[in-house]
C-alpha cells in the first residue's frame, strides 16, 4: 500500500509544475495587493477605465504577511465550471531550538509546505483541492518532521470539498473542510508567524463533514456537522458568526462541542485518548485592519469530560487563555509580524497524567514570538525567534531530555514562493 507521504509527493509534483510556469512569467510587479478602488459618489460622471483588479484567491484564507498572487494562472476547462485557478506554495524551513525533549533534534532543515491549489470559483457547483505534503512547526511541542506528519495526520489531499452554491448568501460545502475554530490557520503560508501558537495547539486542524454558509447583511454564518479532531465518528457541532463592523473592524464568536460520546480513538490524528475527542470549545476574536496595522486579540476556552460528553459537572480538564496577534507593514515588502500568549489548565486530562497542556496537571504557559517577512512577488524569505516559558510545569513533563526546563528558545528561517 503507498503511504500518504508518497501520494502527496506525487500530487505535489503539479505545484512544482506550476511554479516553474509562474516564474517565466513577470511577477516581480505585485508586492501587496492594492485596496480595492472606493465607489464614485452618486451623480459623479462615470470614471476612466482602470486596470484589471485583483483576482487573488480567497481560499485558502491568508491573514498575513505573505500575500496571494493578484494574477493566478488559470486553465479555461469547461462552460460548467468555469476557469479553473492554478495556485500553491512551496517553501523549506530550518528550525534550531534549545533544550529539545527527548527524542527531538536541535536542528532541523525540513519541507514546510510544497502544494498545488486548484479550485474554481464560479457557477452552481465549485471544488477545492490542496494537495501536497506540509509540517505544523508549532511552538512549545516537539517539532514533527513532513514525512512523519503527511503519513500521520491528513495525507496527500488535507483539504478538498465541493461547494452547492444556491445564491450569494447561502452554500453548502461538504468534504475535508479547514476548521472553524481560531484566529491562526493549518500551514505556515497562512499565517503572520512561521509556527503556530500554544491556543492553536488545542485545536482542531481539518474535519470531515458538511457545512453550510449564510450571510445576512454584515454578519456570515457558518454552521458544521463533522467529525471533530478527525475522529471518523461524525457527531460534532460547530459554528461560527462573523461580523463585519467595516472594512477595519470585525468580531467572531465560534465555538464547537460533541453530540454524543466519541468512543473511538480514530485515525492517527486523534488525540491518544478518545476523551480529548469529547471536548468543547468557545473562541471570541476580535480583528482591526487598517494600514499598516492588523491586529487580532482572541480568547479561548476548552473543556474535556472524562466521563460523559458535554456535562460540565463531570469535567476532568479545561484550558483558558488568550492570545494577540499583530502585523506591522513597514512598507511594501517588508512586514513585522508577532504574537503573545497566555494559557493555563486545570485536571490532570487522561494521557498519562500530563493534562491538557502536555506539562502536567493545572499547568500553565507563556509564549512570545517575533517574526519578519520580506516578500517580492512569489518570492518570500521570513526569520522567527520564538519563546516558550512554563510559568506552571510539573517536572518531567517540561523541556529538555529530562523533562525539567521551563523555558524554550526557537530560530527559524522559512523561504520559498507563493504562486
Amino acid at each position: 500500500m503507498i503511504s500518504p507521504f508518497w501520494t502527496g509527493l506525487r500530487l505535489a509534483a503539479a505545484c512544482l509544475i506550476a511554479a516553474a510556469w509562474q516564474l517565466g512569467a513577470d511577477g516581480a510587479a505585485w508586492a501587496q495587493q492594492p485596496p480595492p478602488a472606493a465607489a464614485p459618489a452618486p451623480g459623479a460622471a462615470a470614471p476612466a477605465p482602470a486596470a484589471p483588479t485583483s483576482n487573488a484567491m480567497t481560499n485558502p484564507s491568508m491573514a498575513g504577511p505573505l500575500v496571494a498572487n493578484p494574477d493566478p494562472m488559470h486553465l479555461d476547462i469547461t462552460p460548467f465550471f468555469g476557469p479553473l485557478y492554478v495556485t500553491g506554495a512551496v517553501s523549506g524551513l530550518a528550525l534550531f531550538q534549545t533544550d529539545p525533549v527527548f527524542g527531538n533534534k536541535g536542528a532541523n532543515l525540513d519541507i514546510s509546505n510544497a502544494q498545488a491549489i486548484l479550485q474554481t470559483t464560479s457557477g452552481w457547483f465549485q471544488f477545492f483541492f490542496e494537495p501536497g505534503i506540509y509540517s505544523f512547526p508549532t511552538v512549545g511541542v516537539p517539532y514533527t518532521k513532513m514525512p512523519a506528519t503527511v503519513n500521520g495526520t491528513f495525507g496527500g489531499l488535507p483539504v478538498a470539498w465541493g461547494k452547492i452554491v444556491f445564491n450569494d448568501n447561502f452554500n453548502i460545502q461538504g468534504g475535508k473542510l479547514p476548521t472553524l475554530m481560531g484566529a491562526e490557520s493549518a500551514f505556515t503560508f497562512q499565517n503572520m508567524n512561521i509556527e503556530r501558537g500554544l491556543l492553536w495547539n488545542q485545536e482542531n486542524i481539518v474535519n470531515q463533514g458538511v457545512q453550510a454558509n449564510l450571510t445576512t447583511g454584515p454578519v456570515a454564518w457558518a454552521v458544521s456537522l463533522n467529525d471533530g479532531f478527525y475522529s471518523g465518528q461524525f457527531n460534532y457541532l460547530s459554528g461560527s458568526a462573523t461580523w463585519t463592523v467595516d472594512p477595519a473592524n470585525s468580531f467572531v464568536l465560534a465555538g464547537m462541542g460533541p453530540a454524543s460520546r466519541v468512543t473511538s480513538a480514530g485515525p492517527p490524528t486523534t488525540p491518544a485518548a478518545p476523551e480529548f475527542n469529547n471536548s468543547m470549545m468557545i473562541e471570541a476574536a476580535y480583528t482591526y485592519n487598517a494600514a499598516p496595522w492588523t491586529i487580532t486579540p482572541y480568547l479561548q476556552y476548552s473543556q474535556t469530560d472524562g466521563d460523559k460528553a458535554f456535562l460540565p459537572a463531570l469535567v476532568s480538564s479545561s484550558t483558558f487563555g488568550g492570545a494577540v496577534l499583530a502585523n506591522y507593514s513597514i512598507n511594501d515588502n517588508v512586514n513585522l509580524a508577532g504574537r503573545w500568549e497566555y494559557i493555563g489548565s486545570s485536571g490532570a486530562g487522561t494521557v498519562g497524567g500530563s493534562g491538557p497542556l502536555g506539562y502536567g496537571p493545572g499547568s500553565s504557559a507563556m509564549s512570545f514570538t517575533l517574526t519578519p517577512t520580506y516578500q517580492n512577488g512569489i518570492y518570500f524569505l521570513r526569520g522567527e525567534a520564538s519563546v516558550v516559558d512554563l510559568t506552571s510545569f510539573t517536572k518531567g513533563f517540561g523541556f529538555g531530555t529530562s523533562g525539567g526546563t521551563s523555558t524554550q528558545a526557537r530560530f527559524l528561517i522559512e523561504t520559498g514562493i507563493v504562486f
